[in-house]
């Protein structure tokens, strides 16, 4: 049993680096990093593939087919190798002690998800932009209304799934960040075993957030009405 680690990323030179450097000391199983390049304009690339010369068993790099996040996280899904699957940021925003308790408790409890909340009362977060909480807090308690779910965090990008489940939930529709409202929404109407549990985030110190609220907002409610409405459908 064993770990692909998802990592999208977009002019991420500064972060790429520390970020493997980190997994690689830290992390307690076998793993591959799945780094899917989305168009970076900067020298992403060249770090990335100076890194695989001396780490070939634990680093694969694609190409992302056409622009988006949500393309970028299909593409890792198809082309990663392993069991489990694990997606994160590359701005070492997400903690590697986390899923390191992420694997232990998919393979022991022989789940099929499981999803971090930075909202827990014990999840530590750092350096959240107030703006971008405010957003998410309003989105998160819509969502917990419409599905009648208690979990408070699904736009949450740091999340873990079997392989062949997230096959099962392919094609993505969602181009962007809603992607990762998308794959848990999908897991839970779908009645997939899944738990939750607290985790920590602390905001970037290099380079520059891709997230923008002004053009993410419909994007999101676009993705929840979609899910929401496949819900129903699956009821009948």
């Amino acid at each position: 049993m064993s770990l692909s680690i998802i990592i999208p990323l977009k002019n991420e030179e500064k972060n790429i680096k520390s970020l493997f450097f980190n997994i690689k000391k830290k992390i307690k199983c076998k793993f591959e990093i799945c780094f899917v390049d989305d168009f970076s304009n900067d020298s992403s690339s060249q770090v990335i593939n100076k890194l695989k010369k001396k780490n070939k068993n634990q680093i694969q790099y694609f190409k992302n087919p056409k622009p988006g996040l949500g393309s970028a996280i299909n593409t890792g899904i198809l082309k990663s190798k392993l069991k489990y699957i694990a997606i994160m940021m590359c701005d070492s925003s997400d903690d590697i002690n986390n899923l390191n308790k992420y694997y232990e408790l998919i393979k022991k409890r022989n789940l099929d998800a499981i999803f971090g909340s930075r909202f827990y009362k014990t999840s530590k977060v750092e350096n959240y932009p107030l703006k971008k909480l405010i957003f998410n807090r309003i989105f998160n308690f819509i969502v917990s209304i419409m599905f009648l779910n208690k979990f408070n965090d699904y736009t949450n990008a740091f999340k873990i799934y079997k392989k062949e489940v997230l096959k099962k939930l392919l094609p993505i529709v969602s181009e962007s960040f809603n992607v990762f409202l998308e794959l848990p929404l999908k897991i839970i109407s779908r009645n997939y075993r899944y738990m939750s549990i607290p985790i920590n985030w602390y905001g970037r110190k290099r380079g520059n957030s891709k997230f923008q609220i002004k053009e993410l907002g419909s994007k999101y409610f676009f993705t929840l009405l979609y899910c929401w409405l496949e819900r129903l459908l699956l009821k009948f």
